[in-house]
């Protein structure tokens, strides 16, 4: 007698379950989140949304099911370094000695720009839209602003100093983040010891951070 067939069905195919879907979400937002802050490093905010899926390993519908709008990736990608840089300025305010407040919101903003090749363009680049980004830079701008203004009625700060000459810090350190390599911490704050030297209104003796060897090759961008 032939054999019968099996009515048992076939072994089901585990399902992945709500929190690994989550999980996979997750991934592809933070991959892409990455792959945008390293795009606008490189070659500013108006990089293809094509091009910042490919980096990401991700197709184009799945970037705008996470970011249905090129302002809401920009505000994502960006906010929260915002958002901890006015923080800094908000303790530096809280600092009794304005020159002190000062050195220190300079020192953790160009830290934090040494070691986040997409942090100028987070503090120095208008974005499009109404974001809340627009609301963080509006805080810690202002929070800049005062502290210069402390600075200079404690006459700690050279009379003849510019909110602006912030500014210029930023981007001579973006040089030193972008050239420097490994060495870029370092370099970094060699450099804004002394850039705060020469904001000081009167000359201190002390001790600058320790210098780094660099070499002259890395100008030409072969380091």
């Amino acid at each position: 007698m032939p054999a019968q067939p099996s009515h048992n069905p076939p072994p089901a195919t585990p399902d992945p379950g709500p929190e690994a879907l989550r999980a996979d979400a997750r991934e592809n937002r933070e991959r892409i989140l990455r792959a945008a802050r390293e795009a606008y490093a490189l070659h500013g905010i108006d990089v293809p949304i094509s091009a910042i899926a490919r980096r990401a390993g991700v197709g184009v519908a799945t970037l705008y099911r996470r970011f249905p709008t090129r302002d809401a990736l920009i505000t994502e990608a960006f906010t929260e370094q915002l958002t901890e840089c006015a923080g800094a300025l908000d303790e530096a305010l809280e600092d009794p000695d304005p020159w002190r407040g000062l050195c220190t919101a300079v020192h953790k903003v160009c830290a934090m720009q040494a070691t986040d090749r997409g942090f100028t363009h987070a503090f120095l680049a208008r974005f499009p839209g109404d974001t809340v980004y627009a609301g963080e830079r509006d805080r810690a701008e202002e929070g800049l602003a005062l502290l210069v203004r402390r600075a200079k009625e404690a006459g700690a700060l050279r009379p003849d100093f510019d909110v602006s000459d912030v500014v210029l810090a930023l981007l001579a350190n973006n040089g030193v983040a972008t050239g420097a390599g490994p060495d870029a911490a370092a370099a970094s704050r060699r450099l804004v010891g002394y850039l705060l030297e020469s904001f000081r209104a009167t000359p201190s003796a002390g001790p600058l951070p320790p210098p780094v060897r660099l070499e002259l090759e890395r100008l030409n961008g072969s380091g």
